[in-house]
């Protein structure tokens, strides 16, 4: 027997056990000074009850109890909170103000990321206003400065705004959800097709789609001023900028940033909403913003609230980084492959120097001035990207699609084109169909488990899939198999193995993304970006 913990988990021994109390007894009297007291809430919540407050993320851990009821341990402490408070709590006035330091769980996106984290945070209840916004946000600045870190960054967006253009664009439910789906999963690239596709209120359309690329200080506010002014929502950028300016006051402003590509997964917030990200760390530190209805939705009264959580372990990763020389070049993952002469194209047209990367022969990274390039398979970019080893890169939308990683999703390339498929063999599609009625699934060969899955999920359709690594046009001639999902560029192949496609399942172009930490603290991701939407405009 292999005696170890679980895919996710991990002891901790007292080295560091030492250094997380300290951090720990750092932060909580650091909350404990602003007149914060502690709150514990259970490791389970009934799903239901979760989920009343809005969307919930996806837990790892789902159980029954004895009654029947679905449970679930705990993604997020804010949602428990708001509903002990709905529930407990009469009077808001003073101010219901709570500290907590709790384990939640989460799934696991990559295959180095933790299940159970720690989660310390603070909420407060019953102060509403731009005063009672930069209160929180000041106090997560301090609460991070208490554990030593001094190169983080704090990205502020604003739920309301976004709101407010959404509900003006006069569409209909399923294309607003499109919409917040994109913001909330950064893929911009999604968010644009949306945009230029859709007939609609067509101001408040086109100021949806400039709304991610407004990114900086004053400068940023003035040219969202200037997008909004004629639809008449200004009041949320006169709340935002009376924000900004207060924090200013307080001595932030070389660590604050306006950025529209900030919306939390979370949609239970309606104003304020802000992250934290330090240099070189591949996730954000943590965050939070004002939630003035959840507490209404499990049943109590309306009360204005907001609040942060951070993750400790993301503190202690972030600080060994800051204790490291941060002389590291711009660095871009560069696919390998039939991506690669097109990808190197882009990036000279963008101004880059990309001397000898065309014939790197079996060199795995470049470094041309200020910029380094690794060479990855496609495939793997993302996972190089989403862990800091990398930027930004360029890979097909599949491979992200695949790699279910939390990056930002910023140009379509335009190259590298081609379709995922359904097919099966000729002439078995009536076999096929009697199998599922009779059985009510079918066995689907891929190479690529998550595309197939979300695919067949999306239309309610029970499969099992088989993941092979080559030569999947085998499964349905062989039997193994009654369809595969594959990609393809021409079809020839499935024509010579006497198949045929039955379903589109995704068009994938090339795409240019970045981590996200990299992208809100290295103004260089995002001019490179910018260079790159350039060309494609121009093409």
């Amino acid at each position: 027997m292999n005696f170890v913990t679980p895919i996710g988990f991990r002891d901790v021994i007292s080295d560091e056990a030492l250094v997380r109390e300290e951090l720990t007894y750092r932060v909580q009297r650091c909350f404990a000074e602003h007149g914060y007291k502690p709150i514990e809430t259970p490791t389970l919540e009934v799903l239901d009850v979760m989920e009343a407050g809005g969307h919930v993320p996806a837990s790892p851990f789902k159980l029954f109890d004895s009654r029947g009821d679905l449970l679930a341990m705990r993604p997020d402490v804010t949602m428990q909170i708001a509903r002990m408070c709905a529930t407990r709590i009469t009077s808001f006035e003073p101010a219901v103000k709570l500290r907590y330091t709790q384990r939640v769980f989460r799934e696991k996106t990559a295959e180095a990321a933790a299940r159970e984290v720690t989660q310390m945070g603070v909420e407060c209840l019953g102060e509403d206003g731009v005063e009672a916004d930069a209160d929180i946000i000041s106090l997560f600045s301090e609460a991070l400065s208490v554990t030593r870190l001094h190169n983080y960054r704090i990205a502020l967006g604003s739920a309301r705004i976004l709101n407010e253009l959404v509900s003006r664009c006069n569409m209909d439910a399923a294309w607003q959800d499109d919409v917040y789906r994109a913001f909330h999963t950064s893929n911009f690239v999604a968010l644009a097709n949306l945009t230029d596709t859709t007939q609609g209120n067509t101001p408040a359309i086109q100021a949806l789609a400039q709304l991610p690329l407004l990114r900086g200080g004053k400068d940023a506010l003035a040219k969202l001023r200037n997008v909004l002014k004629p639809l008449g929502c200004e009041e949320g950028i006169d709340e935002l900028e009376t924000l900004y300016d207060k924090l200013v006051e307080r001595g932030m402003e070389n660590i604050i940033l306006i950025d529209f590509t900030v919306m939390s997964s979370f949609d239970y917030y309606t104003g304020i909403v802000f992250e934290a990200y330090e240099p070189g760390l591949g996730s954000p530190i943590g965050g939070g913003g004002r939630y003035n209805n959840l507490l209404a939705a499990y049943g109590g009264v309306a009360v204005p609230a907001a609040g942060f959580g951070f993750y400790l372990e993301q503190v202690m990763e972030a600080f060994s980084l800051e204790k490291q020389a941060d002389d590291r070049p711009l660095r871009i993952a560069v696919p390998k492959g039939s991506l690669n002469e097109d990808a190197i194209a882009a990036l000279d047209a963008a101004g880059l120097d990309v001397d000898g990367l065309a014939d790197a022969g079996r060199t795995l990274m470049l470094r041309n001035g200020d910029v380094e390039y690794i060479i990855v398979r496609p495939t793997d970019a993302p996972i190089f990207v989403s862990l800091g080893a990398a930027d930004c890169g360029i890979c097909g939308e599949d491979s992200l699609v695949e790699a279910g990683v939390d990056v930002v999703e910023l140009v379509d390339l335009e190259f590298g084109g081609c379709r995922f498929v359904v097919a099966e063999s000729a002439g078995t599609n009536d076999k096929v169909e009697k199998r599922y009625r009779e059985l009510g699934s079918i066995r689907i060969a891929t190479k690529y488990p998550h595309i197939a899955r979300s695919h067949f999920d999306k239309k309610g359709k029970q499969v099992e899939i088989v993941k092979l690594h080559g030569n999947i046009e085998l499964a349905p001639i062989t039997g193994m198999a009654e369809q595969i999902v594959d990609i393809t560029a021409t079809g020839t192949t499935l024509r010579e193995n006497n198949l045929v496609v039955v379903e589109d399942v995704l068009a994938s172009t090339a795409r240019f993304f970045a981590n996200p930490c990299s992208y809100r603290t290295n103004p260089r991701v995002a001019a490179l970006a910018g260079a790159l939407r350039a060309i494609d405009k121009e093409n």
